[in-house]
């Protein structure tokens, strides 16, 4: 089912959307890079029918879309946190990058693998963020099956997954590069994925 969102009056969908999460279900929302495929990390199985959708194994891990950075941070161990991470988390963040850090001891997401670390991102598009406000952290990957393209278009996504997804909020043409991925452990850096927010942006942000 393909739900449109009223920029102006966002709540309808936001509603709809929590509703099909709450139970369970994998929906498709619009960000501000592409359209991804959203579960709750908090309920069993989620993100397994996530990972079946993609046609993809647990070895490619999903990240998590928060609200703003305090939610975002949260999932983080505390010693991950260093002064230099808030202030990218700060600069940067609403915005397309992505931190992976160690996770919080028993967070229990089932993210894929590594186990251990957690890719949080706050996306700069309001109606992920009211969502993710309302039920928290939502894992999330491009909407589309392993390998093949994602459609910029919320017909295209429902065309590619038909009745397996819930729900499609339809948020115009979403066809901005993917978000910069970031791997910090400790002291170290490494650039996962290339994205908008180059190293050099990273590095002067975190800076005093």
């Amino acid at each position: 089912m393909i739900v449109a969102v009223d920029s102006a009056h966002p709540a309808g969908a936001v509603s709809r959307a929590v509703e099909a999460l709450r139970g369970g279900e994998v929906v498709a929302l619009p960000t501000d890079t592409v359209y991804g495929l959203a579960a709750l990390p908090t309920i069993a199985d989620a993100t397994a029918r996530l990972f079946a959708l993609k046609g993809r194994g647990a070895e490619a891990p999903i990240a998590v879309l928060c609200a703003d950075t305090a939610q975002a941070l949260g999932l983080a161990a505390p010693r991950a946190l260093t002064d230099e991470v808030r202030r990218i988390a700060e600069r940067l963040w609403p915005g397309p990058l992505t931190l992976v850090l160690p996770r919080v001891p028993g967070l229990g997401y089932e993210l894929g693998e590594p186990a251990d670390t957690v890719g949080v991102r706050c996306p700069d598009h309001a109606l992920v963020r009211a969502i993710a406000a309302a039920v928290g952290p939502i894992a999330t990957s491009s909407a589309n099956r392993h390998r093949e393209p994602t459609s910029p278009t919320a017909e295209g996504v429902a065309a590619t997954f038909g009745d397996e997804l819930a729900l499609v909020l339809d948020g115009g043409r979403c066809e901005a590069p993917p978000s910069t991925v970031v791997a910090v452990t400790g002291t170290a850096w490494k650039v996962l994925r290339e994205g908008p927010i180059a190293l050099a942006k990273l590095t002067a942000a975190a800076r005093r």
